[in-house]
């Protein structure tokens, strides 16, 4: 494999985040529907202030993987924290550093965003995810998530 590069995500990107979220969506069991994701993810990409923190990790010109997250407040901490949504790469860029190199970008922009810590979710069957993050000293609390529709017409 040529040489990966870690950087933001551009609008140039949308066509091939969406075909990763669709794989990323595959690999949890999880439904995906890709119908206007494109001109939505186009929007949150370029808004100032940011809505969505996106990292691509590319070679050539091919996107191998993604990491998004958003500046979130916990109620708890009385602080703000970054929450890390999707953390995904594709199966030949797996085992190359790629996930801990996305994992310690993200440290960065937590830092630089005045964050306090950094959170996430994984499928609690995502036994190499889960290994993973271990390996990357965090730590885990059980719990489930939740989702209701709230019956907005998209």
């Amino acid at each position: 494999m040529t040489d990966v590069l870690l950087r933001k995500a551009v609008p140039a990107d949308i066509r091939q985040l969406v075909e990763l979220c669709q794989l990323h969506a595959e690999y949890e069991g999880a439904i995906y529907d890709p119908l206007g994701k494109a001109e939505k993810l186009a929007q949150v990409l370029v808004a100032d202030p940011a809505v969505l923190h996106c990292l691509v990790a590319v070679s050539g010109s091919t996107l191998l993987g993604y990491a998004t997250a958003t500046k979130e407040f916990s109620t708890w901490d009385a602080d703000y924290y970054l929450h890390m949504d999707c953390l995904y790469l594709r199966a030949e860029a797996r085992g190359l550093g790629l996930g801990t190199q996305f994992i310690n970008q993200l440290k960065t922009l937590a830092r630089q965003l005045n964050c306090s810590h950094l959170q996430w979710q994984t499928p609690a069957d995502n036994d190499k995810a889960i290994a993973f993050y271990h390996q990357q000293q965090a730590r885990s609390k059980d719990k489930k998530r939740f989702y209701l529709d709230a019956g907005v017409e998209e």
